[in-house]
Parts: structure tokens; sequence; C-alpha cells
């Protein structure tokens, strides 16, 4: 059984309460009426699909029904961070390791012993 840290319950629970959505950090189109139908069809089928970290958006959806972003590593399935929409992923591809946090708050991971 997978645990998943919840950033805005700030508890582990179980996975089949939530739900993945895809590739976080997707940046709509600033002017969709400009965009040609190659353009278009890029946002709105075409996702990376990386071997190692990814950014991945989720929903709660049992629990709090909030979104969500997840780092997770996607040889291993190891969930590295859960962070709210709009921060910055301390784990990246360029930081396999991690980058010291910024805001002083230290994010959830399965290191922690959330693995059953």
């Amino acid at each position: 059984m997978f645990h998943i840290y919840c950033p805005h319950c700030a508890e582990h629970r179980e996975e089949e309460e939530f739900h993945p959505k895809g590739q976080a950090h997707i940046a709509r189109p600033v002017d969709p009426d400009a965009c040609s139908d190659e353009e278009w069809g890029d946002y709105l089928f075409f996702r990376d699909n990386p071997r190692g970290i990814h950014h991945e958006l989720w929903v709660h959806a049992v629990g709090c029904r909030k979104f969500f972003n997840i780092t997770r590593h996607t040889v291993s399935y190891e969930i590295l961070e859960t962070y709210k929409i709009g921060e910055q992923p301390r784990f990246t591809a360029e930081h396999p390791e991690g980058r010291p946090s910024t805001d002083g708050v230290e994010q959830a991971s399965l290191l922690e012993g959330v693995r059953a």
C-alpha cells in the first residue's frame, strides 16, 4: 500500500484517495486564438514522458479535493516530494538530490517511512 502526503491536509493518506491528472507545470498559451492548430494540438495532447524525475498534477479526490503537485521518479515510482500548486519543486532533473528549501519548509517524502 502506497501512502501519499497531501500538502493541504498535512497528513499521509492511502493512495486510493488520490488520482493523477497528468503532467504538472504546463503553461496555457497566452493568446489561444493566435495559436496554430499544431501549437494548440501540442498544448492539449503532447506531454513529456521522461525516464527519471517527473512532476505530476494530482488531486486528493476523497479528502480535501484540492490539487497539488508530486515529484516522482518514474523508474522506481518513488515519490520524492509533494507541494502545493504555485510552489517550486526541490527535486528536478538538474537537481536530482534536491535543492535546499528556500522557505524553510521541508517537503514530505516516501523516505520518511510512509511505505506500508
